[in-house]
């Protein structure tokens, strides 16, 4: 019998410290226009010297587990995305894992960037499908704000700290028109490390390091592998792109979420875009997304998602599934 992992319910949490463009264009040599023109982005928010990844991911935890009704003690697997956890070890993921009370099963940090919880996702999922999972926990958490050069203007504007999970559960049976993932496809190439990275750590230098990005280069890989992903998804489930209710896309900048969504033929109303709150919140990009167009109601139970994201790597993946 066919096992399917189910979206039970969705989380969030953002600092409440809100950063605008105005704010930033006072600190470096920028434009509230400039900004917008370029990416779509209005503010960001921005977490505050106490607060830590684990911080945020606790929180989108417990909305996600109130939401879905699931106590922590059924929770089983914790998959939490982060390119910027607490410490180098224990992982963040088990920090959580502490605070909301979980004392059995295993949790454990993915490191894929943007594409961050897309991978935590699909590692979820396949664990649930071979029956060594039956409630997971997927997180995505991130403090950009720790990693960013404040004078460099091609990337500070950019970034913004966050938090989302997803509460997963085994069901049995069900078919392409029944709730949960349909098929999660994962990708990297390391030959483009050296386009989006941080230049620091722990073997390397020894110290956090900064994000260094060459933007147009990224920019035109990210329409043509988000693109093609997305295709390789619905040719997967033997579905077109009209089959889509929502595309959740990772939210990097609206031009690019604009190109991949032009190259599929999508309807602008079917996106989901939450850049311009949010800027890019790296692994909880997408989970944030998500949860905002579950609670304003846009997203219903029945509906097909299309979840993507690419990151640093490269590494990009997609998620069909149905809500």
């Amino acid at each position: 019998m066919t096992r399917r992992s189910i979206a039970l319910g969705s989380g969030a949490y953002l600092p409440e410290r809100i950063v605008s463009n105005e704010e930033l264009a006072a600190r470096v040599d920028t434009t509230d226009a400039w900004i917008q023109a370029r990416t779509g982005i209005k503010q960001r928010h921005v977490a505050s010297p106490n607060e830590r990844t684990s911080d945020l991911a606790i929180k989108a935890a417990e909305a996600a587990l109130a939401d879905a009704g699931v106590a922590a003690a059924d929770v089983d697997l914790i998959v939490l995305a982060t390119a910027t956890p607490d410490q180098t070890f224990p992982s963040t993921a088990t920090r959580v894992q502490a605070a909301i009370g979980m004392t059995g099963g295993a949790a454990f940090d993915v490191q894929a960037v943007c594409s961050g919880f897309i991978y935590a996702l699909a590692t979820a999922d396949n664990f649930i499908k071979a029956g060594q999972a039956k409630t997971a926990l997927v997180i995505g958490a991130e403090t950009f704000s720790r990693i960013l050069d404040w004078e460099d203007r091609g990337t500070c504007v950019l970034f913004g700290d966050g938090a989302g999970a997803l509460v997963l559960q085994a069901r049995d049976g069900g078919d392409a028109d029944s709730a949960g993932i349909l098929s999660t496809h994962l990708h990297s190439d390391g030959r483009y490390g050296d386009m989006l990275y941080v230049d620091g750590g722990p073997s390397s230098t020894q110290t956090v390091g900064y994000l260094r990005m060459q933007g147009r280069e990224v920019f035109k890989h990210a329409v043509v592998n988000l693109s093609n992903v997305v295709l390789e998804a619905l040719e997967a489930n033997g579905l077109e792109a009209d089959a889509i209710d929502w595309l959740v896309p990772h939210q990097a900048n609206r031009r690019i979420i604009d190109g991949a969504a032009k190259k599929l033929k999508m309807d602008p109303r079917r996106v989901v875009v939450t850049v311009d709150q949010h800027a890019n919140t790296s692994a909880a990009s997408v989970p944030l997304a998500l949860n905002v167009a579950v609670k304003d109601g846009r997203i219903k139970r029945g509906d097909l998602l299309l979840l993507e994201a690419m990151g640093g790597g490269f590494t990009w993946g997609a998620s069909l599934l149905r809500w």
